[in-house]
């Protein structure tokens, strides 16, 4: 069997949210086009990486081309769209900038099974049979979803301000307390 490339060039909404309460939330990635719509899971580090690594080619792109443009979009603070069907979950996750068409391209693959016995850096395998999602997105929407990841990512358990892990709404044992409940 051979990997699918779910394409969309470009995607007309493209969006991270949750389902579920902060400390067991799932990660989606929606992409539409038109009447098909994709959504995929992934783990939070992974949208927070995502995030951090498309503000920081963007802002490579800003200093390397001065004269391309970035169009405004107006963020998107809309939730996921239903049903949230997964498609499958993502695993590697690759970006590139496109510069003869000012995008980002987006490749999320499908998690196999071999990833889970190996620490090596793995890439994108487009002849292995998992799937592939593709997103072209443009410079501005790219800035938009990426500042929409950070927030939905900073919107989950607050920090204990002594230990730093996270407080669930009936506290938690801090180890810098010696056990006791904050």
């Amino acid at each position: 069997m051979s990997s699918r490339i779910l394409l969309f060039d470009p995607a007309e909404r493209f969006v991270v949210g949750t389902v579920g309460v902060p400390g067991e939330r799932t990660f989606f990635i929606q992409a539409r086009e038109k009447n098909r719509l994709v959504s995929v899971s992934l783990e939070k580090a992974q949208v927070s990486a995502l995030a951090d690594r498309i503000l920081q080619i963007l802002r490579e792109v800003r200093s390397s081309e001065p004269l391309t443009t970035f169009e405004r979009v107006v963020g998107d603070d809309q939730p996921l769209e239903s049903p949230i069907d997964e498609e499958f979950r993502v695993g590697v996750i690759g970006l590139a900038y496109v510069s003869d068409r000012a995008l980002i391209e987006i490749d999320m693959q499908a998690i196999a099974e071999s990833q889970f016995e190996s620490d090596e850096l793995i890439e994108i395998d487009t002849e292995g049979d998992q799937d592939i999602l593709r997103v072209l997105l443009p410079l501005g929407y790219a800035e938009s979803f990426a500042k929409r990841a950070n927030i939905v990512v900073g919107a989950g358990r607050v920090p204990c301000p002594f230990c730093g892990g996270p407080i669930d709404p009936a506290g938690h044992l801090c180890p810098r307390a010696n056990g006791y409940r904050r």
